[in-house]
């Protein structure tokens, strides 16, 4: 690995840490993305690279701060653990680097909190790395001098396209590994994972581990992966959706072979995910991204309890609208952000919108009505096609190997039309303009701007005067 491939402050703290005596080290993703990106592979971008772990050796705990400080304040994100990060370090804020030294994980008791953490700067490199969780992630490289240590076979593990376990005895001790190699499978699709990983992760158990961290995984997986698809097939080869009962229970439930003849619910929400995936806006849209991809996971949550056989015909009736409680079930679980399981639940109702507008030449009233429903959760008609349309992508009609869906173009040309593609309407009539048309507020008030409302709606008018006008007229009748 060639220096100029990290920022100068990273040299000059390894060449301080080199001066006192220590030995640093790069470890972890950043090492793994270079061999990646060395072999021609296509590492997701260069802010992969932005994220730099050193582990030093040689050098006592107080030692290494008093390095570090010379370069600014330091701030500890895990005294326990040794880690560090000097604030100020980097003149571009987009690199985040951490500083750590080498540790024994030594258990003491049962489950994945059953460890203590024993710093030990003299550990050598072999036995350090081995607590790290696949070979691929515990190559280390010497700074400044580039000399690589690879004593667990990572190298030759990642030019074989193989996923192994670093340890298999130490791989157990956060179960939390198991969706990281699923992340990792979305990730980096040129690898595969061993069956010895795969039987490793059957054995985990995840239903300790705080939502936040399962959350973080996900959000990995989902917004960074090059074919997400790839890593949830693994969370259900490796029996790991057990602990994602609103998944799971996709898996296996039948579909209509006229509309989806690539199979189950579960075979045509993978197909969904990559397809939203390829669609991904990037960079200042990541946000967005990420709410689309957890949709597209989720759109289709209330099949299961809605499908039905009659007459050798597969149906779901209403599961767009029975979607939305183990939308949030599964959201809940994992302690996501509440505005975007609120933008999820939109979504998730309302995927079928598009095409059915369409289909059955839905009124501007409708549009508008729908794109109110929608601003209620911090959505919008472009951001509801985007669903839409890897909905109908993910499957193997025809029309969608041909990735034609005329239907959702003509949906966003409506809204387009009504100016409703990037949001709703606000209210014309407000209480403000009841009081001044004599109007005592109290709970009448309501039902007056519901009506309003609705004129609204049908109307299209913008003027609280003609609104107002017509509300009166009808109560006068």
């Amino acid at each position: 690995m060639k220096h100029d491939s990290l920022p100068p402050e990273v040299l000059d703290v390894a060449g301080a840490i080199s001066e006192a005596g220590g030995r640093a080290f790069l470890v972890g993703g950043h090492v793994r993305d270079w061999i990646f990106s060395e072999s021609d592979r296509p590492v997701a971008s260069a802010v992969e690279f932005n994220d730099i772990d050193i582990e030093v050796y040689g050098l006592q705990l107080a030692r290494l701060e008093e390095v570090l400080g010379s370069f600014g304040e330091v701030i500890s994100v895990g005294r326990s653990f040794g880690v560090f990060v000097v604030k100020g370090l980097f003149s571009d804020k987009w690199v985040d680097c951490s500083f750590s030294l080498p540790r024994r994980d030594n258990k003491v008791g049962r489950g994945h909190r059953g460890f203590q953490v024993e710093l030990d700067p003299e550990l050598g490199f072999e036995e350090a790395a081995r607590r790290r969780d696949l070979s691929m992630n515990s190559i280390g490289v010497e700074i400044p001098g580039a000399e690589v240590e690879d004593p667990h076979g990572g190298r030759a593990d990642i030019e074989a396209g193989i996923m192994r376990a670093t340890d298999p005895e130490h791989f157990p001790e956060d179960p939390l590994r198991g969706l990281r190699v699923a992340q990792f499978a979305a990730r980096f699709p040129w690898m595969e994972p061993d069956d010895e990983l795969v039987e490793l992760c059957r054995a985990l158990d995840l239903s300790e581990l705080p939502g936040e961290r399962l959350f973080e995984e996900f959000r990995k997986l989902l917004r960074k992966g090059q074919k997400p698809s790839l890593g949830l097939d693994f969370l259900h080869r490796a029996g790991l959706l057990r602990f994602f009962p609103e998944l799971e229970a996709m898996v296996g439930v039948k579909q209509d072979a006229q509309w989806h003849p690539e199979g189950t619910v579960w075979e045509h929400t993978l197909l969904v995910v990559d397809e939203a995936a390829k669609a991904r806006r990037g960079e200042g849209f990541e946000e967005e991204d990420l709410i689309v991809m957890f949709a597209a996971l989720c759109h289709d949550l209330g099949k299961p309890a809605t499908t039905v056989e009659v007459d050798g015909r597969v149906r779901s009736p209403n599961h767009e609208r029975e979607g939305v409680e183990p939308t949030r079930q599964f959201l809940g679980r994992l302690r996501a952000p509440s505005a975007l399981v609120a933008a999820v639940e939109v979504l998730v109702h309302h995927h079928l919108a598009p095409a059915n507008f369409v289909s059955q030449a839905a009124s501007p009233k409708a549009y508008r009505r729908l794109a109110r429903k929608l601003d209620a959760g911090g959505m919008n008609a472009r951001i509801l096609h985007r669903l839409a349309e890897a909905d109908h992508f993910g499957r193997t009609t025809a029309d969608a190997l041909a990735h034609e869906f005329p239907a959702g173009a003509e949906f966003l040309r409506q809204a387009e039309l009504l100016e409703l593609e990037e949001a709703g309407e606000p209210d014309v009539v407000l209480g403000r303009h009841l009081i001044a048309r004599g109007q005592e507020p109290g709970p009448g008030f309501s039902e007056i701007l519901d009506r309003c409302r609705e004129i609204q709606d049908e109307t299209g008018w913008k003027s609280s005067e003609q609104i107002l006008e017509r509300y009166f007229s009808e109560d006068l009748e």
